[in-house]
């Protein structure tokens, strides 16, 4: 009896093939995410430097994000026309070869431009990743490991600010640059072993090379356990489908197209409208610079306990219901904050909104997200999720600047909570179950 790829990977236990491709995966979001964090350290040292200004800091800044508007966008039609591990692939060695080479800009405006490139491949990185894990990984631990990769990523964060810490001042800002540059082409090589994604093939009608892949997986799998796998369970065989990009945009995939860019809007809003402006926040609320760099160092320790609550949760309820709760959570914090009547009231509540900020991305941007497509259009579905994230990300620092000269911290944070509502009402009409469901079954059934 012939099997499908999803019955066959299903089936599987997790394994030291399932930790090493979530290693791969996961290791390339890190420098993906060291480039990015880096940037704010990098900008000082160039101002300080007079290799540039604050115009030109602007446009860095600015052009990192479109780049990165466009890789996303980039990366959905890429995947599922030619398959996510030469995706993964070619995006990596893209932002790798530019760091490298902007590590050796003569100028700003060159460095500029190689910003813009490479961001390109920042951008197309992310939406690979999630989506990736969850087509190899067993239907009742995707949740775990979409919380892992979340994990590596944000760890950047606090990777980038200890580099630059000591890299900066004692060998300069073009090493930044390199260590971004050398971490990704060494990842890049061991990628060069990860298999391509079975379902996928399977979607384009590669089924042999499918076969093969998934011969070699359960062979190893089945060494490093001693016992031989299971028989796969019977499930519905669906028909080829005949899906075009156009469909997102209407019944039945609109809905899951709509969940997708308000996990992602929401997101990205907040990390970009409040949580790189908490340091400012905290002044304006009267602390001095030092004192409040060390209130937002404990606040934002919430967002990777954060993310480890989210991968023992995760798998643990209904991902629709747990969303839907913590998004209420999320409002009533966003509510407190501004009238916390103290710096550590204020400390403690914004530590316990940012944990549940990341919960929510853990779940949600890194989990649920990917779950809401089917395999052929599961990139592009999540590259134009990920495109709205992305113009939310340049739009909110825009937006914070008036909100706060209109109603301050208040203001701010009122508008968060209107991006919670929004999300919570979002998820709970439109959101269908995926924990522990098989991808695509699940996702017919539900539609």
């Amino acid at each position: 009896m012939q099997y499908t790829a999803a019955q066959r990977l299903d089936r599987l236990p997790e394994s030291a093939f399932h930790r090493r491709l979530a290693a791969l995966i996961g290791f390339g979001l890190f420098f993906d995410a060291f480039d990015l964090y880096m940037t704010s350290g990098v900008m000082v040292a160039l101002t300080a430097s007079g290799w540039s200004d604050m115009a030109s800091n602007g446009r860095f800044v600015a052009v990192s994000a479109f780049g990165a508007l466009i890789g996303a966008a980039f990366a959905g039609w890429l995947g599922d026309r030619y398959g996510r591990r030469f995706c993964f692939q070619f995006n990596l060695v893209l932002f790798a070869v530019m760091s490298l080479a902007a590590a050796f800009a003569p100028s700003m405006d060159w460095l500029i431009v190689l910003r813009f490139i490479m961001s390109i491949g920042l951008g197309a990185e992310i939406v690979v990743g999630y989506a990736s894990i969850a087509e190899f990984v067993p239907p009742k631990s995707r949740g775990k490991w979409g919380a892992i990769l979340f994990f590596l990523a944000t760890s950047a964060l606090l990777g980038s600010a200890l580099a630059s810490y000591w890299v900066i001042p004692n060998l300069g800002w073009r090493w930044m640059f390199g260590i971004a540059g050398v971490g990704g082409l060494v990842v890049w090589v061991l990628r060069k072993k990860m298999p391509e994604s079975p379902r996928w093939l399977e979607s384009v009608g590669r089924n042999d090379e499918a076969s093969a892949i998934l011969d070699r997986i359960e062979a190893e799998i089945e060494k490093e356990t001693g016992i031989a796998l299971p028989m796969p369970e019977p499930t519905r065989v669906m028909p080829p489908s005949t899906y075009k990009v156009t469909d997102l945009f209407k019944p039945p995939l609109l809905r899951s197209t709509i969940l997708g860019i308000t996990m992602n809007v929401v997101g990205l809003a907040g990390v970009y409208g409040f949580i790189i402006w908490l340091p400012t926040f905290l002044v304006k609320q009267g602390l001095s610079v030092p004192h409040s760099l060390g209130y937002t160092v404990l606040i934002t320790s919430g967002s990777l306990i954060g993310i480890l609550l989210a991968s023992y949760l995760s798998d643990r309820f209904s991902r629709k219901r747990f969303l839907v709760v913590n998004g209420i959570i999320a409002v009533v914090l966003g509510l407190i904050y501004p009238n916390a009547g103290s710096v550590l009231g204020t400390a403690i509540v914004g530590f316990l909104l940012l944990l549940s900020m990341y919960v929510g991305g853990a779940i949600g941007f890194s989990t649920y997200v990917p779950e809401l497509f089917p395999t052929e259009l599961r990139l592009r579905g999540c590259g134009i999720s990920s495109v709205a994230g992305r113009a939310a990300s340049v739009l909110a620092p825009l937006a914070v600047g008036s909100l706060f000269a209109w109603h301050g911290v208040q203001g701010v944070t009122l508008t968060l909570v209107g991006l919670f509502v929004l999300q919570v009402i979002v998820v709970a009409v439109l959101g269908f179950e995926t924990t522990g469901h098989k991808l695509d079954d699940e996702f017919y059934a539900a539609h």
